[in-house]
């Protein structure tokens, strides 16, 4: 099967396209790395160094419906029909791709089976559904920073469920939970009135000493 970039390129670029596209026509080009696709493809503007507004919150709430079916050991995911047919400018997509695909190819260049247990295995895929579920409602949230650092993470794991590459997911779990502390941190500041996560450690610490 041809790299995803190539795919991409193929699809968005090369062939004709309706001015709008749907989740349903971009399925078509998952074929059996479905999984791994999606969570690539809808974390992919949020995770660009310059996101793309306007993507966090609903393809976060498909990244977590799909996390949870990959949780629960789904093959093939299921979307509501609303989903499956909601529309997405084909300038606008193609926009994000022009700034996002040398980033893939990049990590494409590295990419490659190993350590593949933690991809396929039953308590891997478990584990990865469960972070990327978590990094899903990090990027529901709408507060600046809980976007970014989660789809990046989201991003990084799925690409390594791509080509079974339990190197790269792992990198990805890390990325996960990095956005999660972040996230937290931010959350809590809010909460507590401007006191970072890490300004919180330091008083306990203080406290305890």
């Amino acid at each position: 099967m041809a790299r995803l970039s190539v795919e991409l390129h193929r699809f968005f670029f090369e062939e004709e396209r309706p001015a709008k596209v749907t989740l349903t026509d971009i399925l078509e080009l998952a074929g059996e790395r479905i999984f791994g696709f999606l969570f690539v493809l809808l974390a992919f503007p949020s995770a660009l160094p310059v996101p793309a507004p306007g993507y966090s919150v609903p393809f976060g709430i498909l990244i977590f419906l799909l996390a949870v079916q990959l949780i629960v050991g789904a093959q093939t995911p299921w979307f509501p029909e609303r989903f499956r047919h909601q529309s997405l400018a084909l300038k606008q997509v193609q926009g994000v791709l022009k700034v996002g695909l040398p980033w893939l190819r990049r990590i494409e260049a590295i990419s490659r089976p190993r350590l593949t247990y933690v991809c396929t295995s039953l308590p891997g895929r478990i584990t990865i559904g469960i972070a990327i579920a978590l990094m899903a409602i990090s990027m529901m949230i709408p507060i600046p920073g809980t976007n970014t650092l989660p789809a990046i993470g989201i991003f990084v794991t799925g690409f390594g469920l791509l080509d079974d590459d339990g190197a790269i997911s792992l990198g990805g779990l890390v990325l996960c939970l990095m956005g999660g502390a972040l996230s937290l941190s931010i959350l809590l500041a809010i909460w507590f009135g401007g006191a970072s996560l890490l300004d919180l450690i330091k008083q306990w610490v203080s406290g305890v000493a």
